[in-house]
This record gives structure tokens, C-alpha cells and sequence, in this order.
């Protein structure tokens, strides 16, 4: 028996979670395992002990994994090992890094891990919200400095009424899904997605998840009053006071003279120039920063540098109110919208907010074109999909695309949730569309430019949105006791301020939100100006696209596939694809289309040509259901026989055309007279035999003429009978 395991038991939202340690992973700093309804997770951390030389930021890596034996699967395809994380697990590892950081002191510059698997899966335990659970309990039980704990949390609301952490099918049920992550008394990050769902009842349900999580953090502190360790001692690697404020007294006037360059890239050849001046001093008078005579100075001057202009732009807004720009505080930067920019793909869009600049794309097509992902709560078929691509050019790089981040993977997310509530219902539009985010330019939540951009181009493709989308990204500047909320905020009021709050909807609620902070987190007054503050720049936006296109166009592209869709019994489908497939590969060959059929009968053709998919529709119905008896069909003739001619009006369906059915002008002795194979003939269905067989009339569909231009000899009158 092992008498270092301890079990703590808390119900969360009326389930019973469970946090063990004491018994695995015991070499790691620290170590729990949390459980809640059959789902199990293995939570760790590990933080070096000494930092590396040079280390100028605080080294912080999470990891989230999926072990497919968890839910008693193997893998798809042909590797059979987990590899490199999916999309999904790089996402939830953002999720759970993203309130953890900014509760690291200051200064603390040591590698830290997390990594956090999924040993069981139950779809009524949530793994993503027990590892972020069992992230801050191993954190706040080990010597590690952190300053825990904090919880988290999803909220879901089914039938009008809020719930904690839905298993994974009442997900499908709930207008919204939202992600909270909070101290005992504040906020540290939102994210989620909603349909299409009012600000204040958004409001209302991150408040409520905040909520249940004061329950869960008091009982983490009683778990570190019984079981944590001491917090290990440590050298912070902050900039020294003595650095700052002589860097602060030699070189105010040159940082402010580039704080007021409203142009980017030139504001930041100032700095860099900066830099390189207070090194050159640095050098020469390294005594008066209290630095050695062989100390890293660039690293130095950085860290001043970065001080100096994060306590100017700060005292500037909070003390004037005044912005790099001169912008107010509730303006957006100007806005430039265009459509159809490019000429090939199905639609496009470029939009420009300051220097922010997006263009986006959509690709329409059938199910072919879907983005499978296969985890342990099942594989998932997507039909809308977005991806977000941030080449280094955007920000004046040079160099080379190394792939997709997780930066980028977390940006396309967001962005591809925020237009996802808008997509109209499969009924309505059978298309799989795939959204793709090119950022030109960044300054500023090119995320969010993506939303509008997106929204667009999906307009311009044709896809008739319930309503177009728009986004916008909130900062703040807080110094404990003041704050102001930022509208529309650029690269450095991110980079220097405490949050980056990003919401996305349309006119009429929220369907994507995203918050972000670098202090200890916010109260709930802040989180309720910034969301009235920012419903106002997102309704300003979508003024502003809505004056380039407002709603889907009436029709696609040229050369933009179409679908129409019809439906055949169930236990028809086998008949429809034919053996091996050979039936509607030659129907779809015939036809220049795509068929696509549904499990419950539902058959979809996808081609350009409407025509062709039409006379496909025909053709299939005609196989299925065989021909209506009184219909003209055009038939192609197969064969010749003394007694007629053997026609096929539609792949597998043939009928006879008597010699007496061909025309009425003459009696017919040789069939070579009017047909030849391979002829088409107009025919009338006149008769479908018990057998099945069909009866078929050119004479009763107007006849046919003569293939030698002969006038028929006309028929012998009989003589009358006496």
C-alpha cells in the first residue's frame, strides 16, 4: 500500500471530480491525477533549476495529449503510434497555457513543462477541463513559484439554463460554448463560440462559470494547506531598478520622439536605433546601470529600452488619454473593403483596417473537399472549415515559412468559429467551404481581420450567410486602482498592454470571443466596459464592409460547382453505386459530375454544367424507379431486330420499340429504314409489362422519318366490308 497517495474529492458542477497524488510520476516537481466520470488525465510539471545563459523570456511549454488506448481505439491510417499533436491538442495546450502564464512571478526565466495525457476517455468527463484543473493542482502542490491557484471551467447552456462542463453529446444541444479560467476573485481568459447570442447573456454566462470556479480554487488551497510544498527560492531576471532609471534619465526624449511615430516599421527602426544608442553608453559607462564590465549590453538595452517605452505609452493613456496615432480611445483605425479581387477562385476578399491587411478566399465544392479529424471522442467530418496563414512578410520579415505554429492554428480557430454561427444549415446550402486567410499586413488582430475579411468573401462566393460577421480586438492599460479600455488596438498596445480581448459576431450577438490578460486578472467591471465598448467597433465595422457587399450574391461564379440533390429508398443504394462501383462511375463519367449518397438515401450531383446534372438526376431516377408510363424520354438505339429496335433510355434501363410503333406514315417492313444504332429517337412510354419489361413508341412521341428522304408509300386503304 502506498502511503504517500492522497485523494481530494470535490463536486463540480454535480460531478465528482477526483485529484490523486502521491502515486505517479513522483521524480516530476509535481504531479496529480484528476478523474471525473471515467475519464482520466496524468497532469505534470517539471522546472529547471538553473536558467540558460542569455534567457531573456520566460520559457513555458505545455502539452496536451490524446493516447488513443484511452478511449480503446487505434489510430487511423497507417501509422499506428501517436505522433505530433493534432490540431485539436495544440489548441487545448493554448488553452491551458494561457491563464497559467501570467501567474509566474516576474523575472522567472526557468524552463518550465507541462505536460498533460489523457490515459481514459469517458465523453461524460471533459479531459481538456480536468487537465487544466490538474495544471494548476500540480502547480500549486510543488516547490515551483506560482501565484495559484486558479481553476477552469466550460459553459454550456441547454434549454435556457447555464451547465458546468456538458458531457460531450449535450454539446450538440447548447447555444454556446465558452471556456473560463479564474482566480478566487478574477478573470485570467475567455474563449468560446455562441450562436449568434446577445452580449449580456454572454455576460452572464462567463460570470457564472466564474462562479463555480470559486468553489474549485478554495478547495485547491486546501489541498496546498495539507500537501505543498515550499516554493523554491530563485533569482528573478527582470531589467535592475538602477538599469531603468538611468536608461529613463538619459533617454526619455529619444523614446518619446519614437513613441509619437504613428508608422510602424518606422517606430521600430527608432527603438532599434535606440537600442543601439543606449548600448554604444552602456559600454562606456556600464557602471552607472549597475552592470559588469563584461555584461551582455544589447540584452541590457533591450530590457531597458522595452521598460522605458512601457511606462511612457501606459502613463500616456492613463494620464491624457492619448494613444500612438492620437487616436481616441473608442476609434477605429480607417477601413478599406474590396470583392472579387481575384479572378479563378470561387470568392474572394481584401480588407484593410490601418496596417492590418487580409485577404481571404473561399473554395466551394462537394464532400470530397471535407477535413476528417479522427480523436478519441470520435471522427468528425467537417464541412466548414478556415485556415489562417501569417507569412513572416506580414510584418516585414526576411524569412522563410516554417510551416503552421500554434499561433496560427489558435488565430484560424477563432476566426473560424466567428463565422461558423453564420453559415446557413446544410439543408439550405449542401456545400463543404473551405475559407482561407492570407495576412498581408499586420498591426493589430489580424485574427479579427480575418473574420471580416472571411465574412466577405463568403458573400461574394455566394454562400448566403445568416448575417455578415465582424470582429475586433480590445486592449487595456490598468495600474491596479485606473484603467482604459482600448478599441481596434495596434501590435505595441498589445505588446505593452494587459489584455488582448478579442470579440466577434453580427449585428445581433457574439458568435466567437477570445480574452487574454498579463496581469493576475480582471474584474468584472473591466470584462463589462470592454464588451459594451467593443459591440460598438464591431457595429462601426460592419457598417463599414456592409457599404462594399452586405449579403451572399444571388448566383456563383462561372465554373463554380453546383449541387442539387434528390432522394431514392435506402435500400435502392446499392443499386444506384451498382457492383464494385461500376454503375456510378459510368453515370458520373457520362455525365462530367460528381455523386455523392448519404446513408439515408439523400443523393447529391455536383458538376458545373446544369444541364448535365439534370439529364444525371433523369438518368438515376430512371434507374431506380424506372420510366413513368405516358413520358417522352430520348433514347439511344442499341440494336436491330425484323420486330424493332432495342433502345436504352438511361444506363441498365432498355425498352422495345415495336416495328408498328415507329411512325404512323407507313407500314414499316425494314427498321434499317428509320434506325441505326447508335441513333438518338424520342420515345413515349406506353406500357411496363408485369415482367417489367417496357413498351415504347416513337409514333406516339411524333414518329420518325425515313433515313433516305423517301416519301413513305402511303398505307393501302382496306376495303370496306360489306
Amino acid at each position: 500500500m502506498n502511503e504517500n497517495k492522497k485523494i481530494f474529492t470535490y463536486n463540480y458542477g454535480g460531478k465528482e471530480v477526483t485529484i490523486e497524488t502521491g502515486r505517479l510520476a513522483k521524480q516530476a516537481d509535481g504531479s496529480v491525477l484528476v478523474s471525473c466520470e471515467g475519464t482520466q488525465v496524468l497532469v505534470t510539471v517539471c522546472s529547471a533549476r538553473e536558467v540558460k545563459d542569455g534567457q531573456d523570456f520566460f520559457p513555458l511549454l505545455v502539452e496536451y495529449t490524446e493516447k488513443f488506448y484511452s478511449a480503446g481505439k487505434f489510430l487511423g491510417g497507417f501509422l499506428k503510434r501517436e505522433g505530433r499533436p493534432s490540431t485539436q491538442e495544440t489548441l487545448n495546450a493554448r488553452l491551458i497555457d494561457r491563464p497559467l502564464r501570467p501567474m509566474f512571478p516576474e523575472g522567472y526565466m526557468f524552463d518550465t513543462v507541462i505536460s498533460c495525457t489523457v490515459m481514459s476517455y469517458n465523453e461524460n468527463g471533459d479531459p481538456e477541463v480536468l487537465a487544466g484543473l490538474g495544471a494548476s493542482a500540480a502547480l500549486t502542490l510543488s516547490d515551483i513559484p506560482f501565484n495559484g491557484p486558479i481553476a477552469t471551467c466550460k459553459v454550456g447552456r441547454i434549454g435556457g439554463q447555464f451547465i458546468i462542463n456538458p458531457s460531450h453529446s449535450q454539446w450538440a444541444e447548447s447555444d454556446l460554448e465558452i471556456a473560463v479560467a479564474a482566480s478566487e476573485d478574477a478573470i485570467l481568459m475567455v474563449e468560446g463560440e455562441a450562436k449568434i447570442v446577445p452580449e449580456q447573456e454572454v455576460l452572464d454566462a462567463i460570470f457564472f462559470g466564474h462562479d463555480e470556479i470559486k468553489g474549485f480554487v478554495k478547495f485547491l488551497k486546501g489541498m496546498q494547506a495539507e500537501l505543498g510544498k515550499t516554493k523554491r527560492s530563485w533569482e528573478s531576471a527582470a531589467a535592475n531598478k538602477k538599469l531603468v532609471a538611468t536608461v529613463t534619465e538619459k533617454f526619455s526624449s529619444d523614446a518619446r520622439a519614437a513613441i509619437e511615430i504613428t508608422d510602424k516599421l518606422e517606430r521600430q527602426f527608432a527603438v532599434k536605433a535606440l537600442e543601439k544608442k543606449i548600448k554604444a553608453d552602456m559600454a562606456e559607462n556600464f557602471a552607472q546601470y549597475d552592470l559588469a564590465e563584461n555584461a551582455e549590453f544589447g540584452k541590457a538595452a533591450y530590457k531597458g529600452v522595452e521598460e522605458l517605452m512601457y511606462n511612457m505609452m501606459r502613463s500616456d493613456i492613463l494620464d491624457k488619454e492619448h494613444r500612438i496615432g492620437g487616436r481616441a480611445l473608442n476609434q477605429v483605425r480607417q477601413i478599406e473593403t474590396e470583392v472579387g479581387v481575384l479572378a479563378a477562385p470561387h470568392g474572394s476578399s481584401l480588407f484593410t483596417r490601418g496596417e492590418t491587411q487580409v485577404l481571404s478566399t473561399v473554395t466551394i465544392g462537394g464532400a470530397s473537399g471535407e477535413q476528417m479529424s479522427d480523436r478519441i471522442v470520435g471522427t468528425n467530418y467537417d464541412k466548414f472549415y478556415l485556415h489562417y496563414n501569417f507569412p513572416p512578410y506580414s510584418v516585414g520579415e526576411a524569412r522563410g515559412v516554417r510551416g503552421v505554429g500554434r499561433r496560427e492554428l489558435g488565430h484560424g480557430n477563432l476566426a473560424e468559429r466567428a463565422l461558423k454561427a453564420a453559415m446557413p444549415n446544410a439543408e439550405e446550402f449542401p456545400y463543404t467551404t473551405r475559407v482561407v486567410c492570407e495576412v498581408l499586413e499586420s498591426n493589430g488582430s489580424s485574427s479579427m481581420g480575418s473574420v471580416c475579411s472571411g465574412s466577405m468573401a463568403l458573400m461574394d462566393a455566394g454562400v448566403p450567410l445568416v448575417k455578415p460577421v465582424g470582429g475586433i480586438a480590445m486592449g487595456l492599460i490598468t495600474d491596479g486602482s485606473r484603467f482604459k479600455v482600448l478599441t481596434d488596438i495596434l501590435g505595441d498596445e498589445d505588446h505593452l498592454g494587459d489584455m488582448d480581448f478579442k470579440v466577434a459576431g453580427t449585428e445581433d450577438g457574439i458568435t466567437a470571443i477570445q480574452m487574454d490578460i498579463k496581469i493576475t486578472g480582471l474584474t468584472r467591471e473591466i470584462v463589462i466596459s470592454a464588451m459594451g465598448q467593443a459591440r460598438d467597433g464591431r457595429l462601426h465595422i460592419l457598417n463599414e464592409m456592409n457599404k462594399t457587399i452586405a449579403a451572399g450574391r444571388s448566383e456563383f461564379k462561372l465554373g463554380v460547382p453546383k449541387i442539387e440533390t434528390f432522394k431514392i429508398p435506402q435500400d435502392k443504394i446499392g443499386a444506384l453505386i451498382g457492383p464494385g462501383g461500376k454503375n456510378i462511375k459510368k453515370v458520373q463519367e457520362q455525365f462530367e459530375v460528381t455523386i455523392e449518397i448519404v446513408e439515408d438515401g439523400t443523393v447529391k450531383v455536383l458538376g458545373t454544367n446544369p444541364d448535365k446534372i439534370a439529364s444525371c438526376i433523369t438518368t438515376c431516377n430512371l434507374q431506380i424507379n424506372g420510366p413513368e408510363l405516358g413520358s417522352d424520354y430520348l433514347a439511344e438505339v442499341v440494336s436491330l431486330k425484323d420486330y424493332g429496335a432495342f433502345v436504352d433510355i438511361a444506363e441498365g434501363v432498355s425498352g422495345l420499340v415495336h416495328v408498328s410503333e415507329i411512325t404512323d406514315a407507313e407500314r414499316v417492313k425494314d427498321v434499317n429504314d428509320y434506325m441505326a444504332v447508335g441513333d438518338k429517337v424520342t420515345v413515349r412510354v406506353v406500357e411496363v409489362d408485369k415482367m417489367g419489361r417496357i413498351k415504347l413508341s416513337c409514333k406516339a412521341a411524333g414518329g420518325l422519318k425515313r433515313k433516305d428522304g423517301k416519301e413513305p408509300a402511303p398505307k393501302k386503304e382496306e376495303a370496306p366490308q360489306e
